[in-house]
């Protein structure tokens, strides 16, 4: 969204090339503009007004903060006001915009209100989150202009509540947000929906390959209009990626906002927990915040931009839904809490910033697990940040020292209504107690800052150990032999000496003792917290060496035994042995197993022969086959049974079966 004033004569004004408002212009939009202070045009509103494209399909890409919205407005005038200066009574729509987000149509009401209010027009919106009973009935008394969002505007089609009929003009207005957000399906209906004989103008930051397939299907011979100021994009905007430790994420963002003062800031995170927690943190510390997010309602949402502008509140937590179309007049800082998932919302957050002219910062919180991910944000972006930490507290105080001595109240003259209480203060207390309370005073209108610890590339990384500087080495009492090892040593000492890790260098146990290497620099402070006596935690006693101690190349594990080495892999046939393989299996030398011993039997002792297995039915027998037409199976043998059975009862007959 585009700032919505600007003042020929205000120290920010505009840096654009400057084109005269001309006549081309209906007089009654003339006149609006005159009206807001506009005396000159930027590019992207000077393009769209060229009298040859009247009537014409367009297909804008302009940076962020061009004045995109005032543009349009003007680009579709001659279409919707025809011959005339003013409008008719209003009936069906003429001019339709659609926008992404409800906050960006609302904006887009607004902007339209005073542009076309010379003209006699009606602004209605259609958007998510109001009452659809007060826009059917808006919609029933009659809009020249309706701004929509692209879900709500559908709902309305589908329910007959709007005629779109008598469309002469459709503007899509972040056309790559709209698609980015899946509102392409509602879009093509829309447009199917509106008189082919319409003006259509797509308006984007980017035209990527989906915005080019949309303007060929649903617009004219468009004509294409890249406006771009002369200079790079975001050029006002001053990126700062500022590294900070994990820890101190939360207390550099408050550090930044105390170190800018920003009349108006926007705290950017990934999700409504972030946005909750940070607007809880920030709201304890004292700062007029407001929060911005998916999951309130339009009427809070609305209530927390309009606080905002005025003054209620300075500070705005907000998800991403408010990257697009924010438009503050005294927005000067952005702060990237969280940093975004594609160098597109990168720009577009921080492009809520140095708008129309003004100058603003774009700082992000680089924790040391983002630091990838933000210099491969700012390459794609093709930004060129200034790397540095987060203001530290003693900077923040300076600063504040600045704008204390910068006020008026030290250079405006004393009244006669003054003077009296003045002359009190002075007869009762000294300057310098005087000084010191209007310096407390202050202080206790703003938050105090956070101490921050150093957090640059160079002292993030593991330090080599020849970085580590002059040192000197102290034994310790206590060894292997002790149950001494590093990871209880090193707060031992940190504790008893008040050192800290990047203080102690080297640890090395020995079977009685262990060696401590320790920062030069760090020493007397350490003797002078240890005490005469040398000693730490359990009696163990400290001796400072004259060198390093002289320890084995190979140290005896723990209890004193010889270190024993891991056997390598067995290598393949062929191979050289190794140290440490064992020796392969047709090196092994083969032993020949000694004979049985031959078994002797006494004599007259006869050994009984292994008794035969009694045959069973079923086996087959080891003589010759048995003769044609008998059978030893046992089915045979059964039927042989059955039949002799038969017989002795009188008969030839097969026995009967019985009936299961």
């Amino acid at each position: 969204m585009e700032s919505l004033c600007y003042r020929p004569n205000a120290a920010d004004r505009p840096r654009w090339p400057q084109h005269k408002v001309t006549n081309t212009l209906k007089q009654a939009l003339a006149d609006a503009l005159a009206h807001r202070g506009y005396d000159i045009l930027t590019p992207v509103q000077e393009a769209v007004s060229n009298p040859d494209l009247i009537g014409r399909d367009l297909l804008v890409s302009a940076q962020t903060g061009s004045g995109k919205t005032v543009g349009f407005g003007l680009a579709i005038a001659p279409t919707v006001l025809g011959e005339a200066e003013t409008l008719p009574r209003a009936g069906a729509p003429l001019a339709l915009v659609i926008a992404p987000t409800r906050e960006l149509a609302l904006q887009v009401k607004r902007e339209f209100a005073w542009l076309y209010a010379k003209a006699g027009a009606v602004v209605a919106s259609c958007v998510g989150g109001m009452d659809m009973r007060d826009e059917r009935r808006a919609l029933e008394r009659g809009a020249h202009v309706v701004v929509a969002t692209p879900g709500r505007l559908r709902d309305h089609i589908m329910r007959s509540s709007i005629d779109l009929s008598a469309l002469r003009a459709v503007v899509l207005d972040e056309a790559d947000e709209m698609l980015d957000l899946g509102f392409r399906e509602d879009l093509e209906f829309i447009l199917g929906e509106a008189p082919e004989t319409r003006q259509t103008l797509l308006f984007s930051a980017t035209v990527p390959r989906d915005i080019a397939t949309l303007a060929k299907s649903y617009q004219r011979n468009a004509e294409r209009i890249q406006a771009t100021s002369g200079a790079s994009q975001h050029a006002d905007i001053a990126y700062r990626a500022m590294q900070v430790s994990q820890r101190d994420t939360e207390n550099a963002i408050i550090n930044v906002l105390r170190y800018y003062e920003a009349p108006n800031a926007i705290v950017f995170a990934n999700t409504r927990a972030m946005v909750n927690r940070l607007t809880t943190r920030l709201s304890n510390r004292g700062f007029s915040v407001v929060s911005l997010s998916g999951e309130l309602s339009q009427a809070e949402r609305t209530h927390a931009l309009q606080a905002m502008r005025d003054g209620r509140a300075r500070v705005c937590v907000a998800t991403d839904v408010a990257a697009r179309g924010i438009d503050l007049p005294n927005l000067d800082l952005v702060v990237h809490a969280e940093l975004p998932n594609s160098h597109e919302t990168l720009l577009h957050r921080s492009g809520r910033t140095g708008r129309a002219g003004r100058k603003g910062v774009s700082a992000l919180i680089v924790p040391p697990k983002s630091r990838r991910k933000a210099e491969r944000l700012l390459q794609s972006a093709k930004l060129t940040p200034e790397h540095c930490n987060a203001p530290s507290a003693d900077e923040v105080n300076a600063r504040d020292e600045e704008r204390m001595l910068a006020e008026s109240v030290w250079s405006d003259p004393v009244t006669e209504s003054e003077q009296p209480s003045i002359d009190k203060l002075l007869s009762a207390f000294s300057p310098e107690q005087i000084a010191a309370a209007y310096l407390r005073l202050y202080k206790e209108r703003h938050s105090a800052p956070e101490d921050l610890s150093d957090a640059t590339v160079e002292r993030s990384k593991p330090r080599p150990k020849s970085d580590f500087g002059a040192s000197v080495w102290f034994s310790v009492d206590g060894g292997r032999a002790a149950g001494a090892e590093p990871r209880r040593i090193l707060p031992m000492l940190c504790k008893a000496g008040g050192l800290n890790k990047d203080d102690i260098g080297a640890i090395r146990v020995a079977q009685d003792k262990t060696y401590v290497q320790i920062l030069a620099t760090s020493v007397d402070a350490f003797l002078k917290e240890v005490g005469p006596d040398m000693t730490v935690e359990h009696g163990a006693r400290l001796a400072r060496l004259e060198g390093a101690p002289d320890l084995p190349a190979e140290r005896p594990a723990f209890g004193g035994k010889p270190k024993q080495r891991k056997p390598q892999a067995p290598h393949r046939k062929g191979d050289k042995p190794r140290f440490g393989d064992k020796p392969r299996y047709e090196d092994k030398p083969r032993e020949k197993r000694p004979p049985k011993p031959e078994q002797t039997r006494p004599e007259g002792v006869v050994v009984p022969a292994k008794p035969r297995r009694k045959p069973k039915d079923g086996d087959k027998p080891k003589g010759p086959p048995p003769p044609k037409g008998k059978s030893n199976s046992k089915k045979n043998k059964a039927r042989t049974a059955m039949a002799k059975a038969a017989k002795g009862k009188g008969g030839n007959a097969a026995p009967k079966r019985h009936k299961s």
